[in-house]
């Protein structure tokens, strides 16, 4: 509806330029317009109308040749002309001129109702758009192996997995993948904190400084003892510390995976950190920059010039004893990702991840790539309540909230709204037993109860469809309530396009909240089959079904399952 109005708008604009010019040659010609100026959106106090435009206020100073003889305000008298001067049969009920110059529109219920039956024919595909031909990567959660994931991580599985389905439903080709760190000094911590727990298996055994602490480790390391052989542990430390790094790693990621799936997440991709070493991604990496230019030594350390590029210092590649610094590994991965064909990189990390955006932009420009090909996204911190209440840390976590915790309490649907119910700029506060309400104060219930009421007003309805079949005459949805609702479905395209710019699902998630509320009012007032009027039954239920089609794709892109049925 907004494209059709500023269509209107813009042949009005040009319209009226001609005849003021050709009504008057001595003014001047027709202005030539900068159209890409003006907008038209729905005004914050809706009694002002369905849609408003700025145009007259805009180009004011464009027409003002025309208005020389005109006191007072100019875009008054431009807005004025402009409103007389459109031409959309059928499209508008009213036009008002209102503020400093402001064209409000009131759409015709003609037009509401044309639209939905656009809806309707479009179904669940509604507001899809046309192949990109934009291949994008979300990375996300790629917590390290050496621990279980935390309440924090489900935020970053829902918002990544929303944001994934968003970009697709828009067109593009996205896929999920999750970055395992299994290289590196926080691989070997983890096999030197197992072996630690196999010589002091007792819980209150104080750990060094250095080895992780969670009890988690005793558990695991447990597992191991119980697993493997007597002769496995029999071999010098320097090899048993690797393996059971690699063993007790490969077990925390299955757990991971698990607890995703659970969730009812699925990646495309998960990509191994030691692949990138195996594979000479990093050496190669290293020497692009090198031959480039844009690295140096100093006390026996490599350094990359990352501040060439924007960053607040430079970063070390290559440590003084050789090693290779976690860095290293994250430039040659972003290589390796651009190198795979995608046209944007988007990461999701934790809000202690602040600086990472810059060093890593800064390394794939260096190495020939354009830096709008990445996009970094911070999560900031989520708080969990339990009725109002902090839930204390778990010591066998190791001093953090699991998200194992979490699903064991609440459905994966129900965890995944609340994780998207604001932007990924806030904290949240995650209350368990907020989560789990089966009422109006628990959103997913609120807008899950709107799909499955709808299936059974449908199932009530289909004796009428029986009885008295053919199309429904939605010419009959007449009250205030029915073109409101036909006119929040119009802007469903609208709110994914917003979610998937700003890469905000928060913003889908509040639209269907607020669809939802629309429509149990509407419910509440209005009876929606009713034997004695079958004609209106049929169309009610209609609307009541488009309804139901597009709360249940927005639910989907939402990573949310759409009930028929709820207690």
């Amino acid at each position: 509806m907004k494209e059709k109005i500023k269509k209107a708008v813009t042949s009005a604009l040009l319209s009226l330029g001609k005849k003021l010019a050709e009504s008057d040659p001595s003014r001047g010609p027709a202005p030539v317009l900068r159209l890409e100026r003006f907008v038209v959106e729905k005004p914050a106090n809706p009694a002002f109308g369905h849609f408003s435009t700025n145009a007259a206020m805009v180009f004011s100073k464009d027409f003002a040749p025309f208005y020389a003889g005109v006191g007072g305000n100019k875009a008054l008298a431009l807005a004025a002309d402009l409103a007389k001067e459109m031409d959309a049969p059928g499209l508008f009920e009213a036009i008002e001129i209102k503020g400093p110059g402001f064209v409000n529109f009131r759409v015709a219920r003609e037009a509401w109702i044309e639209t939905l039956r656009e809806i309707i024919a479009a179904g669940a595909d509604y507001g899809k758009g046309e192949p990109t031909g934009k291949r994008i990567l979300v990375e996300f959660v790629s917590s390290n192996p050496t621990g279980p994931l935390h309440v924090g991580h489900g935020r970053g599985a829902a918002w990544g997995d929303a944001v994934a389905n968003i970009l697709a439903f828009l067109g593009n080709e996205v896929e999920r993948e999750y970055y395992v760190n299994d290289a590196g000094n926080q691989i070997n911590t983890l096999g030197r904190s197992l072996l630690f727990r196999l010589r002091n298996p007792a819980p209150d055994a104080e750990v060094p400084d250095g080895l992780y602490k969670g009890l988690y480790v005793l558990d695991l390391s447990g597992e191991l003892k119980n697993e493997l052989p007597p002769e496995f542990f029999e071999r010098p430390d320097g090899e048993l510390v690797p393996a059971l790094a690699e063993l007790g790693a490969e077990k925390i990621l299955a757990d991971m995976k698990g607890d995703l799936e659970h969730f009812g997440l699925r990646y495309d991709n998960w990509f191994s950190e030691k692949s990138l070493y195996a594979g000479g991604d990093v050496a190669r990496a290293i020497e692009t920059l090198k031959k480039n230019g844009h690295t140096y030594e100093r006390d026996g350390a490599l350094f990359f010039k990352s501040s060439d590029f924007g960053d607040d210092k430079d970063r070390v590649l290559v440590k003084s004893n050789g090693d290779h610094t976690y860095f290293a590994s994250d430039v040659a991965y972003h290589d390796n990702k651009l190198k795979r064909g995608h046209d944007l990189l988007i990461d999701l990390l934790g809000a202690d991840h602040g600086g990472y955006q810059a060093r890593v932009s800064a390394a794939i420009q260096a190495l020939g790539h354009p830096k709008e090909k990445l996009k970094v996204v911070l999560y900031q911190l989520v708080k969990l309540l339990r009725g109002g209440e902090t839930v204390k840390m778990s010591t066998r976590a190791g001093e953090f909230v699991p998200f194992k915790m979490v699903l064991d309490e609440v459905s994966p649907d129900a965890a995944r709204f609340l994780y998207l119910s604001q932007s990924h700029d806030s904290p949240i506060e995650f209350d368990l037993e907020a989560a789990k309400a089966k009422n109006r104060d628990n959103p997913v219930y609120y807008v899950q109860y709107l799909c499955a009421r709808i299936f059974q007003v449908a199932k009530k309805a289909e004796a009428i469809f029986e009885k008295h079949p053919g199309p429904a005459n939605l010419d009959l949805l007449r009250e205030k309530d029915e073109i409101d609702l036909a006119a929040r479905l119009e802007s469903f395209p609208e709110a994914v396009r917003n979610a998937g710019a700003g890469l905000s699902p928060h913003l889908l998630a509040s639209w269907l909240a607020e669809t939802a509320g629309m429509f149990h009012r509407y419910y509440g007032e209005h009876r929606m089959v009713d034997e004695n009027d079958p004609e209106l039954s049929k169309a009610r239920v209609r609307l009541a079904l488009a309804v139901r089609a597009i709360a249940g794709r927005g639910l989907s892109l939402l990573g949310m399952g759409v009930p028929e049925r709820m207690d």
